[in-house]
């Protein structure tokens, strides 16, 4: 696939001024949950003030030794906006469908992106994210080059949740969900390739904050526990879901 080639090239390039995947901090669940929304917020803050999009729309840390990047605008002047969950999205102006397609409740989506989990906290009383991960199984652009098909953080089939017993809570993520609707989709082939939309950023709260849910093909029962998620992506298709695909 034609993609293949840029990925390779975008493969040493890192999505984030965080930690390296490797590096492991030691992190401690704050005892009250209003201390892991705060560090989340300032968290998220200081990502949106050291990162920007290049020209394809790929989210990338300001380099601190290469000039280049010194007149590209930072995440947090491309006017982020919150959701009632406290989700953020960026919309990238030249990044859109034209006219594009309009993500509905239900619909099953074709989405390129990265997606990553992060874990905010305090060391010395500068707060960051300390942590950072791929978003297990969600992260095409890096990992396989084709898009994701109806991911079950966003629409948990109904097949799904009758044979497990639980509920929607369980396997979504409401912050997702609100700020992907904010975006349209395109309609174009798997084999197209991308020009990412935006981001989308859910701090814990909008997430799964500490509440039981989907393992997402880890080894943990709770792996994304107090964890911010970011997705940088483009909606390749949207259509509605027909009572089969449910």
């Amino acid at each position: 696939m034609k993609k293949i080639f840029l990925y390779l090239i975008a493969g040493s390039i890192t999505f984030s001024a965080c930690k390296k995947d490797d590096e492991v901090q030691t992190y401690k669940e704050p005892d009250d949950i209003n201390v892991q929304n705060n560090y989340d917020n300032e968290a998220i803050q200081k990502f949106l003030e050291n990162n920007y999009m290049d020209s394809r729309g790929n989210v990338k840390p300001f380099s601190s030794t290469d000039a280049a990047d010194d007149n590209e605008t930072k995440l947090k002047d491309l006017n982020p906006q919150t959701t009632p969950s406290g989700a953020i999205y960026i919309i990238r102006a030249t990044g859109q469908p034209n006219p594009g397609t309009t993500i509905g409740d239900t619909d099953v989506m074709r989405i390129m992106m990265r997606a990553k989990s992060y874990l905010a906290s305090s060391t010395d009383g500068n707060v960051t994210f300390i942590t950072s991960s791929t978003f297990s199984g969600f992260s095409p652009l890096d990992e396989t080059g084709n898009p994701v098909s109806d991911p079950i953080f966003y629409y948990s089939k109904k097949s799904t949740r009758d044979v497990s017993g639980k509920p929607r809570s369980y396997y979504e993520m409401e912050g997702f969900q609100e700020a992907i609707r904010k975006f349209k989709a395109f309609d174009q082939p798997d084999s197209e390739n991308y020009n990412l939309q935006g981001v989308i950023i859910v701090p814990s709260r909008a997430a799964y904050a500490r509440d039981e849910h989907f393992s997402f093909g880890t080894q943990y029962a709770s792996p994304y526990r107090n964890s911010t998620f970011i997705f940088n992506l483009q909606v390749y298709k949207s259509t509605a879901r027909t009572a089969a695909q449910d």
